[in-house]
């Protein structure tokens, strides 16, 4: 992004791309408790100036994270209260989520034991060979392109990671990890909105649809 600070921490509509993700799960019934993992370095940053200064009452724990994203969702789990039985699991740079893709992502876990956003995908997709090559044409009825929250029974997600800890398998989200045990996961689906942002263009996209968002509510 051109910057040391991280993602989360990007500023978009003048906000902080976290503190718009936790104001949704602020304002969501689903949601009773939140634990943050964070960079060491900005552990006292986000405390003072995101948490603190926004007044989100539903933080209750802000742990140090991992060196990679499955080992900051473990570290998560393991500062989570006891009481706690479905696991929403939400990347910080995906700012547009909302209040109703979390109940139904969270009735989904309840019901599969595994659920996660995702959209259909739309484009025609290509297979390629090494010498770049098209070999052929993908079939995208069944393909789905997974987004976060994703949510779980605690239990089915904490085995999950303890498997993959054990054997050394890293998975790009955390639906795979429970794919792993050959569990099946529901899919919810979606929206467009739901960027997750990686680069200067996505930040782009993402004031557009803040702007439109802010129009839509007067």
């Amino acid at each position: 992004m051109g910057s040391n600070t991280p993602k989360q921490f990007l500023t978009l509509g003048g906000l902080p791309l976290l503190v718009h993700s936790l104001r949704v799960l602020e304002a969501s019934d689903a949601i009773s408790a939140v634990v943050l993992a964070v960079p060491q370095a900005d552990l006292d940053y986000c405390k003072r100036d995101i948490v603190g200064q926004y007044g989100f009452r539903k933080v209750r724990h802000i742990v140090i994270g991992g060196t990679e994203r499955q080992d900051s969702v473990r570290l998560g789990l393991a500062a989570m209260g006891a009481d706690a039985e479905i696991v929403l699991v939400h990347d910080a740079v995906r700012p547009f989520l909302t209040v109703s893709m979390i109940a139904q992502v969270v009735e989904a876990a309840a019901k599969h034991g595994a659920a996660i956003v995702a959209i259909p995908m739309r484009d025609t997709v290509k297979r390629a060979g090494a010498d770049g090559l098209i070999e052929e044409t993908v079939d995208r009825k069944p393909l789905w392109l997974a987004q976060t929250p994703q949510a779980f029974k605690r239990a089915l997600l904490e085995e999950a990671h303890a498997k993959a800890l054990q054997s050394g398998f890293r998975a790009t989200d955390d639906a795979q990890l429970v794919e792993q045990l050959g569990h099946r996961v529901a899919i919810v689906e979606g929206s467009t909105d739901n960027i997750k942002v990686t680069r200067p263009d996505d930040l782009a996209m993402g004031e557009s649809i803040f702007a439109a968002r802010q129009r839509q509510n007067g």
